[in-house]
């Protein structure tokens, strides 16, 4: 009996080194060599090192001279990111979205036809970094104007900054918000309050 109690004792110490520390260790390194800028949270620095955001995070922009990101059920917190949980046809859902189309074409002067549904809607993890080129061409027109520039100036910007889908092959093409309001700003000059 004493030797399966220390056989027991061995194995509770080896398992516990091994899957509680060992693992992640050795995940941990593999990251870091691998994927260096990912295993770090792909952090967006400025020339002085100064964290920016990441580019897996959504950020809350209103100001007008820049581009909007999808909704956030979790108000663009990190912390808790989640969804609202509402079924499609819940009419508290239904109500938000309302709300937030009326925001949209209002800020934009366009009909709720013109509106992507990711403008309305919120990501499931409430922290979506992404909108689909057509939302950035919805938004287009009132960043230019903001901005006192042609047009075709942001245009080719958000044209720079649409990611193709992953391998080619899967998701749609989409813009960054954050990268491409920094472009902005890099390009065309910072805005002021």
């Amino acid at each position: 009996m004493g030797r399966e109690i220390k056989r027991g004792i061995l194995f509770t110490l080896v398992t516990g080194v091994l899957f509680g520390g060992a693992y992640h260790w050795l995940i941990w390194g593999v990251g870091q060599v691998a994927f260096p800028r990912q295993a770090e949270g792909s952090l967006i620095r400025r020339a002085d090192g100064s964290v920016v955001g990441s580019s897996l995070i959504a950020q809350a922009f209103a100001r007008p001279e820049y581009f909007h990101p999808r909704p956030s059920a979790v108000e663009y917190d990190a912390s808790s990111s989640g969804g609202s949980n509402f079924g499609p046809s819940n009419p508290d859902h239904l109500k938000i979205v309302k709300k937030r189309l009326d925001a949209v074409t209002a800020l934009e002067d366009v009909p709720p036809s013109a509106v992507p549904s990711e403008m309305v809607t919120a990501s499931g993890g409430g922290l979506d970094p992404h909108i689909p080129p057509a939302a950035a061409e919805l938004q287009l027109p009132r960043v230019a104007r903001a901005r006192g520039v042609p047009e075709d100036r942001v245009r080719a910007l958000v044209r720079a900054h649409t990611e193709p889908p992953a391998l080619g092959l899967f998701g749609r093409e989409r813009v960054n918000v954050l990268t491409l309001n920094l472009a902005l700003d890099a390009q065309l000059g910072a805005a002021h309050e």
